[in-house]
């Protein structure tokens, strides 16, 4: 590569290109997350793209992610940027990159960091002097970061994207977006490229005068005619689609999404013809590990589920799959491939079915999971207001008198956010679930002890991304009584698997399978160097899961589609040592409490048709899922 004072990355308007060292140039490009896949597998899916074709690697840093308390920053181990863009520039990848500072992605809170809605009349992504005071501190760590990684500093990023996507967004808050521009502008100077990124209608509220507007959409849209709209508002340099989705999301209770091959390589083709540059969304999707998924709100809320494998022509377990050699032939015709075979795919493994141990109720822990104690208050407060960010929070009251007939609870307003585990002196009475169940029927002795374990399935992503608080947003309602005088536990589940489920625990037996949030847990072991492997938890219903501590993320078999959960080798000890398996089984455990590792996902099988959706399946093909936009 040039040396560093001769390095330029610019728009050539005249020529409808940019100019790479003031030679011509396209990129062709592919979305990765770092955040979605484990520090030690960067390198070999990052090979493997460029083995593709590609010459440069798209990805979002989410805020959320490195600052989890105001002021308190983490860039260690799977958290470290640079040596993420060190691997890019290894793999010989050019990087296009979006620092937010929301960045949707399907990502918890889209990026923003959920301690922000500890001033709950926040206006997030517009010019609330809070928000943007909480942004400016951020930026001026993350940015600085990122000047010696400049293309003309000597570095691989070409260019940046200024916030995301935000012509989708209700405020269309020009002074905002001018204020980022700026922000950008005054910690990494002139030369870099900054751009912004749309769907066909948010280009009018997401494009500004002096940065340069791209567009996205997917094979299923009429590129003509979104490209000619592009033009509007950049009559003068390259077309460039910045999100070509070779795949789509996944939501808990519907179908796995896919997309055609020959509909994927058609829209690269001709947007190659015309000379575009393209990034392909997602060209490896990774996992939603631990509580990161997002969620949207589209007539109800949807969480993502734990598997972001897209339908990319890499798979979750970082696979080439026959969309990508389809992807790579058409590359082909346009560019030089570097020389070589794609690496094969991963050696996976097979083990069990292993029986589980019951470890205990989830109550009898709450010393451990809450050891400075409850938090008392007349009424119910928020994850946010106690300051807990994700997991799960108990809340609990004591009944004022008997309730002989069964009798209902409810919270109004729609106040269960997200899902509500309930439990009478321990006892499991059934679920509340935000827009979607609404009442349970208890029955009680007066003193008698109601829990009501919450469940924070991931904030709103995308769409309003109105602040999304969680918990008990309303105080229940019980027959006619409001019910007040709560106590509420801050759990860290974690940790307490972490550190306290190494040590053996007395194992209590139950002749019945127990019901309720529940603790189960066993040891195995891999002869051998063992391989990736896929958890398969036939009859269970819905939790989380932990190996060797690591938080695998969310398992919902009872909704689907989503069955099995991506396990990389790397968590694994090999050649004999102990591997410790941890479920939080939230609702029912099978009959006989089974796991199994399988060596192939499970990612379409909706197994419960449970809702009906506004789409009915005679208006929707299953290969293309509904049309929805955002990122």
């Amino acid at each position: 590569m040039p040396e560093a004072d001769t390095r330029s990355f610019i728009v050539d308007r005249e020529n409808d290109r940019f100019l790479l060292d003031g030679a011509p140039f396209r990129y062709v490009s592919g979305s990765l997350h770092y955040f979605r896949v484990p520090r030690v597998l960067w390198a070999d899916r990052l090979l493997k793209m460029r083995m593709s074709g590609l010459n440069a690697v798209q990805f979002y840093v989410p805020w959320n992610y490195h600052e989890p308390e105001p002021g308190v920053y983490n860039f260690n181990g799977s958290r470290d940027l640079t040596a993420f863009l060190n691997e890019a520039s290894i793999a010989d990848l050019l990087v296009i990159l979006r620092p937010g500072p929301y960045i949707c992605a399907e990502w918890e809170m889209g990026g923003l960091p959920a301690w922000l809605l500890q001033k709950p009349e926040i206006q997030l992504r517009t010019s609330d002097p809070d928000f943007l005071a909480a942004v400016d501190s951020w930026f001026k760590v993350l940015l600085p970061k990122l000047y010696p990684w400049l293309y003309h500093n000597g570095g691989n990023i070409i260019s940046i994207q200024v916030e995301n996507e935000y012509g989708s967004y209700k405020a269309c808050d020009f002074t905002y977006m001018r204020h980022l521009a700026g922000l950008f502008r005054a910690l990494l100077g002139d030369r870099i490229l900054l751009f912004t990124t749309d769907g066909p209608e948010g280009l009018k509220c997401g494009s500004l005068q002096g940065l340069y507007t791209t567009v996205d959409f997917g094979p299923a849209d009429n590129m003509t005619e979104i490209f000619a709209l592009l033009r509007k508002y950049e009559p003068h340099g390259p077309l460039v689609n910045s999100e070509y989705y070779t795949g789509w999301l996944d939501y808990w209770g519907q179908n796995h999404s896919t997309r055609s091959i020959s509909a994927v390589t058609k829209g690269l083709e001709n947007m190659l013809k015309l000379g575009a540059s393209v990034n392909m969304y997602m060209f490896h999707g990774g996992t939603n590990f631990g509580y990161w998924n997002g969620a949207d709100e589209k007539g109800r809320f949807l969480p993502i589920t734990t598997s972001y494998d897209y339908d990319a022509p890499i798979s979750e377990a970082g696979d080439p799959t026959p969309k990508l050699f389809a992807l790579r032939n058409v590359i082909s015709k346009f560019q030089e491939i570097p020389l070589g075979p794609l690496p094969p795919p991963s050696p996976k493994m097979m083990l069990g079915p292993l029986t589980l141990h019951l470890d205990g109720y989830l109550l009898s822990f709450l010393d451990i999971l809450c050891p400075h104690g409850p938090i008392r208050s007349i009424l119910p407060m928020t994850f946010e207001a106690v300051k807990q960010d994700h997991g799960f929070m108990l809340y609990r009251t004591y009944l004022t008198h008997t309730v002989s007939e069964p009798t209902q609870l409810w919270v109004p307003n729609n106040g269960v956010h997200d899902r509500a585990y309930v439990m009478v002196d321990g006892v499991f009475q059934g679920v509340l679930e935000r827009n979607m169940k609404h009442q349970l029927f208890l029955m009680g002795k007066m003193g008698a002890k109601l829990d009501i374990l919450l469940e924070n399935m991931g904030r709103l992503s995308f769409g309003s991304n109105s602040s999304d608080f969680k918990g008990l947003l309303e105080p229940p309602v019980l027959g006619q009584t409001a019910l007040t005088q709560w106590l509420m536990f801050p759990l860290k589940v974690d940790k307490l698997v972490k550190w306290w489920f190494p040590l053996p625990l007395l194992r209590s037996s139950h002749a019945q399978a127990p019901s309720g949030p529940t603790f189960y847990s066993t040891t195995f072991s891999i002869l051998g160097e063992g391989g990736d492997t896929f958890l398969f938890l036939p009859g269970w219903t819905k939790g989380q899961v932990w190996i060797n501590g690591f938080n695998l993320g969310r398992y919902w078999t009872r909704q689907g589609p989503q069955q099995t959960l991506y396990v990389p080798r790397p968590l694994l000890f090999s050649r004999g040592a102990l591997n410790k398996i941890t479920l939080l089984e939230l609702e029912n455990v099978p009959s006989e409490p089974q796991i199994q590792f399988l060596d192939r996902p499970i990612l379409n099988s909706t197994l419960h048709k449970t809702y009906i959706y506004s789409l009915s399946a005679d208006t929707q093909s299953p290969s293309e899922p509904m049309e929805l936009s955002g990122h």
